[in-house]
C-alpha cells in the first residue's frame, strides 16, 4: 500500500497500492466505482475483464512521491 485519501470516511478509502511484479511496474487503484451513465457514454465501451475506479488526486500523489524517490522505474 503506497497510501490511502485522508480525507475518506471509514470503509470508503480510495487507496493506491504499487505491485511486485518483476515483469513490469503496475499498480492497483481502490476506488469508487464508476456508474455515472455520461461519464460512462464518453470513456466508451469497458471490456468485460475490466473496470473503471474513480479516486481523488490527492491519492494519485502517492505515485508521484515514489516514482520521484526512483521506486517507480520501469526495469
Amino acid at each position: 500500500m503506497l497510501g490511502k485519501d485522508p480525507e475518506s470516511q471509514e470503509g470508503q478509502s480510495p487507496t493506491l497500492f504499487a505491485t511486485d511484479r518483476t515483469d513490469r511496474a503496475t499498480y492497483i487503484a481502490q476506488g469508487w466505482r464508476v456508474t455515472d451513465p455520461q461519464v460512462l457514454a464518453e470513456i466508451g465501451p469497458v471490456p468485460d475483464h475490466e473496470t473503471l475506479v474513480e479516486i481523488p488526486e490527492e491519492v494519485l500523489e502517492f505515485y508521484v512521491r515514489r516514482y520521484q524517490e526512483g521506486q517507480g522505474e520501469e526495469n
